[in-house]
């Protein structure tokens, strides 16, 4: 048990060191094929406050720009729309994202063809540029959003801020296996209806709300170490249900940033959404095997040290809930 603070307490400070959650979201490029040759252009640049990452589309192939560039803001993006004629067929070219090299997000690009024919492809800063395909397989697909989900729920540090105050309150295996099962089971319901259309819901208050979700059961650990269980000490998998299905929400707003391609949308989001839980079981089977480790080597612990982790995450958690706040 001993060890298993030691873990934690580890864990919950590496976790608190970024000041927010979600800062690595995508650039998002799409181009649909309105007539033979002519696109309608959507760019989603992601923003760091008033700032927009420098960052432009790039085809190898000759272009005219067919109306002026309409710019505007929304949801913590730049995004700019405009309508090109593409004087060789894009199939064949190359696209780059150029500055991608010198920054620490990635570009997904999706292409619909008039055909209804789609190509989407993930960018990155080692990779900036990739060629147009005659054709996609779904394969391809797949494995896109499979990767997507599996680095949204790496990088989401507050969405492993709950999972780990879970690990961290929830005593014995089965226990354990009820309450992520739980999680799981809620969050993918609310990705789907979300992503479908079934449900419509503002993303800020939604981010502002998992926060305090993390606050709660950080609140619920000290009560815990005092002598005083709450709901989630007797009953995690409960907790876990409930705040699963909004950390869902939370899943369903970075998937519509970067969107599904039209004519493979089950394929794509089941992808993502298993990407999600591969990289939640990741992270927990990271946890517990550390602890496992260094079992046998760690010594007596002050009694004040089972209190460290979950001060750590519930301060960080009240950051987010007040700067996610102040943002509405």
């Amino acid at each position: 048990m001993r060890c298993a603070i030691v873990i934690a307490w580890l864990a919950a400070l590496l976790l608190s060191v970024p000041a927010s959650a979600h800062e690595m979201r995508p650039a998002y490029l799409e181009l649909h094929e309105e007539k033979t040759g002519e696109f309608h252009v959507l760019w989603k640049t992601p923003m760091r406050g008033a700032m927009r990452l420098s960052l432009s589309p790039e085809l190898s192939g000759a272009t005219e720009r067919l109306t002026p560039v309409t710019a505007r803001e929304h949801g913590g993006a730049a995004i700019q729309t405009w309508r090109l004629r593409a004087v060789e067929p894009l199939r064949g070219q190359s696209i780059r994202i150029g500055g991608l090299e010198r920054t620490m997000t990635d570009a997904l690009v999706r292409i619909e063809f008039l055909d209804g024919t789609t190509w989407t492809q993930r960018l990155t800063p080692a990779h900036p540029a990739a060629a147009i395909p005659t054709l996609q397989s779904g394969l391809r697909v797949a494995g896109v959003y499979l990767t997507l989900g599996i680095e949204h729920i790496l990088l989401g540090i507050d969405h492993l801020l709950f999972v780990l105050a879970l690990l961290i309150i929830t005593e014995g295996a089965w226990r354990l296996v009820k309450t992520i099962t739980a999680f799981t089971i809620a969050h993918s319901i609310t990705l789907a209806l979300v992503t479908l259309g079934f449900v419509h819901v503002p993303q800020a208050p939604v981010e502002a709300v998992i926060a305090l979700s993390i606050v709660f059961v950080a609140a619920e650990i000290v009560h815990a170490r005092g002598g005083r269980e709450g709901l989630t000490a007797r009953a995690p998998w409960i907790v876990a249900l409930v705040f699963g299905l909004l950390h869902g929400f939370g899943f369903a707003g970075a998937l519509s940033e970067v969107g599904l391609p039209q004519g493979q949308i089950p394929a794509a989001l089941l992808c993502f959404n298993v990407g999600v839980e591969s990289g939640q079981l990741l992270f927990i089977g990271a946890v517990l095997s550390l602890a496992n480790i260094t079992r046998p080597v760690c010594g007596p612990l002050p009694p004040w040290a089972s209190l460290v982790p979950p001060y750590a995450i519930g301060s960080v958690a009240v950051f987010w809930a007040l700067q996610r706040v102040s943002a509405f």
